[in-house]
């Protein structure tokens, strides 16, 4: 446990020099989004004022302005007399994150103009995936998913839409984390993110919607039945 969390802060040292000399509330929370989405802090987790301020560089009303916003976009939750920690999420949590990742994603596709259309990041994200999943890092399949998701958000050009959905993805991987076989519930999904691509590379938006439709239905399933297994399992 405390390696794990040694580990935690000094990979969170490393963004220290993302701050630069403007160091703000904002761009902490930042980080600590990214960090989140990316699985260092799991759900449950205790965030340490001292340490992370420390492995930051930043004072103490600036860490707590930052989990402050994080609390307000339900990734952090403050305990009286605990302290603060990484949210763990109820199936309805998850079942509403679903329903606003289809609202936003459908959206997106259905909304593009004429192809071509730029698909660097999610060739990347799907080239991520599959390096992720020769060497078993199922974690790292899961966030290279997360990526291909949130580039295929960035095709809509919108800065407020990123900004949503940032949230929205960090709160996923929060769910992620309680599911027990992550091999299990992200490898098929490489291969569905491989032909979302394909059809858009086609130009075929209409396509890549239908295939995204049934890839956000089936992956709640998976996901919400794993989920409620876990959740029961630990009551």
């Amino acid at each position: 446990m405390a390696e794990g969390r040694a580990e935690q802060l000094t990979g969170l040292a490393d963004d220290r020099a993302l701050l630069g000399r403007t160091s703000t509330a904002e761009r902490v929370s930042d980080i600590l989004r990214t960090r989140i989405a990316e699985g260092f802090f799991p759900p449950g987790t205790r965030l340490s004022e001292d340490a992370i301020g420390g492995a930051l560089g930043v004072s103490r009303n600036t860490l707590r302005e930052a989990f402050r916003l994080l609390t307000h976009e339900r990734l952090l939750v403050h305990e009286l007399n605990r302290g603060v920690f990484v949210r763990v999420l109820t199936v309805e949590d998850v079942e509403d994150i679903y329903r606003t990742r289809r609202l936003v994603e459908c959206a997106v596709v259905r909304g593009l103009g004429e192809p071509p259309y730029t698909l660097d990041g999610l060739t990347t994200a799907v080239h991520q995936g599959q390096l992720a999943a020769v060497r078993k890092e199922w974690g790292e399949l899961g966030t290279a998913n997360i990526h291909f998701h949130r580039e295929l958000v960035a095709l809509a050009g919108s800065a407020r839409t990123d900004e949503l959905m940032r949230s929205v993805f960090a709160e996923l991987r929060l769910a992620f984390h309680v599911v027990e076989d992550p091999g299990r519930l992200h490898e098929p999904y490489l291969v569905r993110n491989r032909q979302i691509l394909q059809a858009l590379q086609a130009g075929d938006k209409a396509e890549a919607e239908r295939q995204l439709v049934v890839y956000l239905d089936d992956s709640l399933r998976r996901v919400g039945e794993a989920y409620r297994r876990r959740m029961d399992a630990d009551d």
